[in-house]
């Protein structure tokens, strides 16, 4: 029998707040945040290095839960490491569309979107009225790196604003990922 994946979650730009989902799963589930040095002005080589810092420190595989950038970090860590099996699957959520040039000032050193199939299985869940992505970039995205897509209907950026909570569904997704690897 396999070794029960750890559960890492990757906020996005300026952490995850109380309201927001990834919260309520480390505080309920005791999934294990990865804590950027920077989380406003962050640095994609920087984030890399902390992932992957993070996932050799710990023998055991794996299974990132990702949030707005943190979708970002899971597709550039996996264009670069030399260490893919480290992890088992990945739930993306509401990765941006990185190449808006609402979204590149302080994302300056993201782009460009990295477009890689993933090593890993993975589910893209996106909302149909995100501000940050449109749904049909976030399908094509999904079908890049060999994700399945998932819509949660309108729920804007999937986030703390989005009222979800603990966000039940989303346990469904990731206990159903998890099983299927």
């Amino acid at each position: 029998m396999p070794a029960r994946p750890r559960v890492l979650l990757l906020p996005g730009w300026l952490n995850s707040g109380a309201d927001h989902w990834q919260t309520h799963w480390e505080i309920l589930h005791g999934h294990e945040r990865v804590e950027q040095s920077d989380w406003k002005t962050p640095l994609r080589g920087d984030w890399m290095i902390r992932l992957e810092e993070t996932l050799l420190a710990d023998s055991r595989p794996a299974v990132l839960v990702a949030h707005s950038l943190g979708c970002h970090l899971v597709a550039a860590w996996a264009a670069h490491t030399r260490h893919p099996g480290r992890v088992r699957a990945a739930l993306l959520v509401a990765p941006p569309e990185l190449d808006s040039p609402v979204v590149l000032g302080p994302l300056h050193s993201w782009p460009p979107v990295l477009r890689r199939r993933l090593p890993f299985a993975a589910t893209l869940v996106y909302s149909d009225d995100d501000p940050w992505a449109a749904a049909a970039w976030s399908r094509t995205l999904a079908e890049d790196w060999g994700a399945s897509a998932h819509s949660i209907g309108a729920v804007g950026h999937i986030n703390g604003a989005s009222g979800l909570g603990a966000w039940r569904e989303g346990l469904v997704l990731l206990a159903k990922l998890i099983e299927a690897t």
